[in-house]
């Protein structure tokens, strides 16, 4: 290779040197035969355990972001739907604690009227 490489320096400079070649640039090209050996194809198995790689490099990057997405959205419906849940007890604590409160107000005032008119 390196015996073409300089036969076409030495065409370059002669040419350069010929009276035609006045005002001309040279030009070091490089003639690339189509006969190069095909490309080997890549195998099921290789690209099998490129996509795993990847995948895992790529699940490995995005994970703590995923995560924390994950934290964020449940914190919130666990407040949204704890707070729901907490309201839903509130009322039925207030509504319970009521009737106790006036039933045991009832029976005590029943009480007082029993024993006065005794």
């Amino acid at each position: 290779m390196s015996d073409e490489l300089v036969k076409r320096v030495d065409a370059l400079i002669g040419r350069q040197e010929g009276p035609r070649a006045k005002g001309e640039v040279p030009v070091l090209t490089e003639i690339v035969s189509e006969e190069k050996s095909p490309r080997r194809a890549v195998d099921n198995a290789a690209l099998e355990a490129l996509a795993r790689e990847l995948e895992r490099a790529v699940l490995e990057r995005l994970g703590p972001e995923i995560d924390r997405l994950i934290a964020e959205r449940l914190a919130g419906t666990l407040s949204s739907v704890l707070g729901k849940e907490l309201e839903g007890v509130r009322s039925q604590l207030t509504v319970s604690v009521s009737q106790m409160v006036r039933e045991a107000v009832a029976a005590s005032v029943a009480r007082a009227l029993a024993t006065s008119k005794e």
